[in-house]
């Protein structure tokens, strides 16, 4: 998929409450894990919400755990590999809510990392154990565990929005590669500094 860069003084206008934010990975780290073992370009994923006049990263991350912080803070640190993906693309599901989905990213704020939960899910793709574990797609078992990035993304639209955008697999085994391939989001444009 080529990239389309834009800033985001220019993107202002077409980022809404909702969408997505996919990280591509850059260097070492947890995240560059789940890229590598989840076959993606991308090693995280989080959700904007606007405050105001201003957009949000709502997320779950590594070392911090829930939070929200300024889209244009995160910008400035990853410049050129935030993908912003529209949510719910022309209106397909009717029935999601997005300011919902939103909410619920706003209290994930303060929680832990789900460590174990990413150790977890990234076991799934050792060879040996591919051949005798399958996926569960099960997303009606209660998780006790924190959850990582893209499993708290997937919960908001799920459980808050109304809408599973990756039917085909629990939430605590979806991967920023799943959001990324799913047909609820689809890809906008790629954020740069100013």
């Amino acid at each position: 998929m080529p990239q389309i860069f834009t800033t985001l003084d220019d993107a202002r206008g077409q980022i809404f409450d909702g969408d997505l934010l996919l990280f591509r990975r850059r260097h070492w780290s947890i995240g560059s894990l789940i890229a590598i073992a989840g076959r993606g370009v991308h090693s995280h994923a989080a959700k904007v919400a606007w405050w105001g006049d201003l957009p949000f990263c709502c997320e779950v991350r590594e070392w911090y755990g829930g939070r929200a912080v300024t889209l244009e803070s995160q910008v400035k640190r990853h410049p050129g590999r935030i993908d912003v993906y529209r949510v719910n693309p022309e209106f397909r599901w009717p029935r999601y809510d997005r300011l919902a989905a939103v909410r619920y990213m706003r209290r994930l704020a303060g929680c832990d990392y789900g460590y174990a939960s990413v150790v977890r899910a990234a076991l799934l793709h050792l060879p040996m154990v591919r051949l005798f574990v399958r996926p569960s797609l099960d997303d009606t078992l209660r998780e006790h565990r924190p959850p990582f990035c893209s499993q708290a993304v997937v919960m908001a639209d799920r459980i808050a929005g109304g809408v599973d955008p990756v039917p085909h697999l629990a939430d605590r085994l979806t991967e920023p590669a799943d959001l990324a391939q799913s047909p609820f989001y689809k890809y906008q444009f790629t954020l740069t500094a100013n």
